[in-house]
C-alpha cells in the first residue's frame, strides 16, 4: 500500500463512546436545555430527529448538513434559526461536556494519530457530521486530541459536510477536499456499514477496527482488522524508538 492518507472513525475507534449509553444522556441533557426555548421536550426531540434524518436523506450537493438541519427544524419548529441556533452553541459550551464521563479515553488513539502526524500523513477526523464541530471538537479533547494540538487535513461535521454515512458522497468529498486519491487513503473505522463498506467500495483500504478476535463479515473487503493497537503495528512496523507497552497506555 502507498497510503498518504488516513480517516479515522471518532466513536468507538478514537474513543470509546458506547452509542447506546451515550445518545439517550445527550437527549435527556438536550431536551431539558431546550425546554425554555421550546417549551416541550419531547416535541424538540422529535424535531432534531427529524433534522438528523432530512441530513441522511440528502442528495442536494448544493446545500451542506447545517443548511439541510436547520432548513428542517426551523420551519417545523416556527423558530428563528440565528436564535435557536445560538441557543444550542451554549448547550455545547455548558452542558456538552458533562458526557465525557460516559466515555472511555483510548491511550492507542493519541499515540497512532501524533506518529502518523510526524510522519508525514495527512490525517482526517471521519467522524459521521451529524454534529456541529464544536460537539466534535469536545469529543476530539476527551480522545485526548484537542484540535488545537493536532494539525489534522480535516475534521468533519454538519457545517462543512453535504453528505453523512454511510452515502459514498460523504468519502468522496473528503477525498476532494483534502485532495487525495482512493488507492493512497485508509479509512480506519468500526461500522461496517458506516465506515468500512463506503469507503471500501470508492477503492480506499480500510482497516476494521474491532475486537482483536473478531472475524470481518466479508474478509476480502478490508485490509487488516484488529484493536487500535493493532492497527498501530499493522501499519507502523515496530513501535517507536524508545517505546514499550507500558508507555504508551500511560
Amino acid at each position: 500500500m502507498n497510503v498518504k492518507t488516513l480517516l479515522f472513525d471518532l466513536d468507538d475507534t478514537l474513543l470509546g463512546n458506547d452509542m447506546d449509553i451515550f445518545l439517550p444522556r445527550y437527549f435527556d441533557l438536550l431536551g431539558e436545555y431546550g425546554r425554555p426555548l421550546f417549551g416541550d421536550s419531547e416535541n424538540l426531540l422529535r424535531e432534531l430527529l427529524r433534522g438528523t434524518q432530512a441530513m441522511i436523506r440528502n442528495e442536494d450537493r448544493s446545500l451542506s448538513n447545517r443548511e439541510v438541519f436547520w432548513r428542517v427544524f426551523a420551519e417545523r419548529t416556527g423558530l428563528d434559526q440565528s436564535e435557536a441556533e445560538a441557543y444550542f452553541n451554549r448547550f455545547y459550551d455548558e452542558q456538552f461536556p458533562s458526557l465525557q464521563e460516559v466515555t472511555e479515553l483510548r491511550p492507542w488513539a493519541a499515540r497512532t494519530v501524533r506518529r502518523a502526524l510526524s510522519e508525514g500523513y495527512q490525517v482526517v477526523v471521519a467522524t459521521n457530521p451529524l454534529f456541529p464541530l464544536r460537539a466534535i471538537e469536545h469529543r476530539l479533547a476527551w480522545a485526548g486530541l484537542p484540535v488545537e494540538e493536532h494539525d489534522f487535513a480535516l475534521v468533519t461535521s454538519y457545517e462543512n459536510m453535504h453528505a453523512t454515512k454511510p452515502n459514498p458522497a460523504y468519502y468522496e468529498e473528503i477525498l476532494e477536499q483534502v485532495g487525495a486519491e482512493p488507492e493512497s487513503t485508509l479509512m480506519a473505522g468500526d461500522d461496517w456499514k458506516n465506515d468500512v463498506l463506503p469507503a471500501a467500495s470508492l477503492g480506499m483500504h480500510v482497516y476494521w477496527i474491532t475486537a482483536g478476535d473478531a472475524e470481518p463479515p466479508e474478509p476480502g473487503v478490508v485490509a487488516g482488522a484488529g484493536t487500535l493497537e493493532q492497527f498501530y503495528t499493522w501499519f507502523f512496523g515496530e513501535p517507536e524508538q524508545g517505546t514499550d507497552r507500558a508507555s504508551a497506555d500511560d
